[in-house]
């Protein structure tokens, strides 16, 4: 088994594929390493293929689109103990790799490099992607998962054979940069960062990455494996600030700054509590599906506390109580228009009452069906109470 393989993903990059190759090739050569390169084409017309067998490197051919795609068809040929990709724009100087295994034989076990440390030459990164998408796509990786990487997306990194089986990598497009990161901290990985030197594409044609598509794409899948912002704290924040609200304009209206906000701003209230508890909602659904389907790493710990306080009979119960409360604010709103003689009625004073019984005969009827759903989600690992 050699010790490191070097996969170079490759889409019509005859222009600069020759120099990357002859980098990795030295770097090999002058470190006596027992290595390999593969590089993992997607289909190009342009001759690389032919450019990377001329340097005795492997050629693996990949027929569905995509950076993710591609490397995972080049990975899976590789044999390396270690493995480090890079980019076949020119953009990394693979002569300079060497931080990189040498973190790897400390016994790190994924190695990113951090392009805003190591510099970034002039024009070598658009304006956007330098100063906004890079930095705040990178942040929120950071704010959602407790990582201390600086530069999320850059394409020159290395990680170990074990590593890599265990992460079990499946996107398809760039966010594959973004689910390595990701699954490997969830894992609990070993991860170091190390500065490196981003030069300026000497293609004359455009870059292959698409600016909002694939930012989307990454920020989609950095939400997705985080249910506690997606779902969980937009809806804490929608509940509090609505039923605030709420209670407050139930008891009058209320006059902020000359500006009167009465039963109408009370009806918009109400909805953000029964929206806030969607969005809670959601978020148990998701953590209990992905924890009984083994699709987010380490989940053991909130199916325990899961295990310790949902009781479906307890859900139901809550359930009826709330139902049953707005059920008797109905009945109070009834008696006010039967006391009129069922006619008109100043809609300032019945609102005050239906809104708020609507509300929680609506968020109790929720309450059931969501813990119903809850113990049909837990059946697959027998979490229903007996």
């Amino acid at each position: 088994m050699p010790e490191l393989s070097i996969i170079i993903p490759c889409l019509n990059e005859a222009a600069t594929l020759g120099f990357c190759l002859e980098k990795a090739s030295s770097f090999i050569r002058e470190n006596k390493i027992d290595g390999e390169i593969i590089v993992a084409d997607n289909g190009s017309t342009d001759g690389s293929a032919g450019i990377a067998r001329r340097f005795n490197s492997m050629v693996t051919e990949e027929s569905k689109k995509g950076y993710g795609s591609t490397l995972i068809t080049g990975i899976k040929s590789s044999k390396g103990k270690f493995i480090i990709m890079g980019d076949a724009d020119d953009t990394y100087d693979f002569s300079g790799i060497m931080p990189f295994l040498e973190l790897l034989r400390e016994g790190n076990d994924l190695v990113v490099g951090n392009r805003f440390k190591g510099g970034i030459k002039k024009n070598a990164m658009p304006f956007l992607h330098r100063y906004i998408g890079n930095p705040l796509l990178s942040f929120a990786g950071r704010l959602f998962f407790k990582i201390r990487i600086g530069d999320f997306h850059c394409g020159l990194r290395g990680f170990s054979r074990q590593c890599y089986d265990e992460l079990q990598l499946h996107t398809t497009g760039m966010e594959f940069a973004s689910e390595m990161i990701v699954k490997a901290s969830l894992l609990k990985k070993r991860i170091a960062e190390t500065p490196v030197t981003l030069y300026k594409d000497r293609r004359n044609k455009p870059s292959h990455l698409r600016t909002w598509r694939d930012g989307w794409r990454h920020l989609r899948f950095l939400l997705l494996y985080s249910p506690r912002w997606l779902f969980l704290i937009p809806g804490i924040m929608l509940m509090i600030f609505g039923l605030i609200c709420s209670v407050s304009l139930i008891m009058g209206p209320v006059t902020i700054n000359g500006k009167r906000f009465d039963v109408h701003t009370l009806m918009f209230m109400s909805g953000f509590v029964l929206l806030g508890f969607q969005f809670i909602s959601l978020y148990v659904f998701t953590r209990v599906y992905t924890a009984t389907h083994g699709l987010i790493p380490h989940q053991q710990n909130f199916m325990k506390r899961f295990h310790r306080y949902f009781k479906l009979e307890r859900g139901i119960l809550l359930g009826i109580v709330l139902s049953i409360t707005g059920l008797v604010l109905i009945i109070k709103s009834f008696l006010i228009w039967r006391n009129t003689g069922f006619g008109d009625l100043d809609p300032e004073v019945v609102l005050r009452w239906v809104i708020p019984s609507v509300t929680l005969l609506l968020l109790g009827v929720q309450l059931i069906i969501s813990c119903f759903y809850l113990s049909i989600l837990a059946i697959r690992i027998g979490n229903v109470e007996k």
